[in-house]
């Protein structure tokens, strides 16, 4: 058996593995900084609201944080490209962006 395809095979498990919680934390992420894009204040005075559009964009931001935190070790930036972190860490600037844009 030629050693060759076996690190293929193992490095494509791994990039399984490892794509389930970037995948999942990126679509927390993707929620969060839509519920966050969405949230319209009704004037002023909704502080429930702003509090609503500052809690989500704090959690896609932890969420892409967290994506981003996993994707640096590495182990898992020896089997998965930087493209599998880029739409995590557009998301958290996304909500960053907005938290201070109007949260």
């Amino acid at each position: 058996m030629d050693t060759r395809s076996l690190h293929y095979d193992d490095r494509g498990a791994l990039r399984l593995v490892f794509a389930v919680p970037l995948i999942l934390l990126t679509l927390v992420a993707a929620y969060f900084c839509w519920t966050a894009l969405t949230i319209r204040p009704s004037g002023s005075w909704d502080d429930d609201a702003y509090v609503g559009i500052v809690l989500s964009c704090v959690l896609a931001i932890g969420a892409a944080g967290a994506a981003t935190g996993l994707w640096l070790l590495p182990s898992v930036r020896r089997v998965m490209g930087w493209g599998w972190v880029v739409p995590a860490v557009v998301l958290g600037v996304v909500a960053g962006v907005r938290w201070g844009w109007g949260g």
